[in-house]
């Protein structure tokens, strides 16, 4: 399994075979490749689940704001949201040193 990250094509680039685009992942634009999809032919507005700079399936907005969601929620445990259920990990500065 794979982290991929939804991103909506804004253009596609000129050159390269038409396999690179301009993709927007919230509000950030970068150049994503497009090669691995199955039909590199995407348009702007399409939704395209983004691993490592590589477009690995076309996705439609549904899929791709369940993604966002997802994401969203792992963002809030990284920000240190302890689980409810659970005791606090107690951490290197937290443990008394003899």
């Amino acid at each position: 399994m794979c982290l991929g990250i939804p991103g909506r094509v804004v253009k596609i680039m000129p050159g390269n075979g038409g396999q690179l685009a301009l993709v927007d992942v919230l509000g950030a634009q970068r150049p994503i490749n497009l090669g691995m999809l199955e039909d590199p032919a995407v348009a702007p507005g399409q939704w395209v689940l983004i691993h490592m700079g590589f477009a690995l399936e076309c996705i439609d907005e549904e899929g791709a704001q369940q993604a966002l969601s997802g994401l969203e929620l792992m963002g809030r445990g990284a920000a240190g949201a302890e689980a409810p259920d659970r005791e606090p990990v107690a951490r290197s500065a937290d443990v008394p040193h003899a």
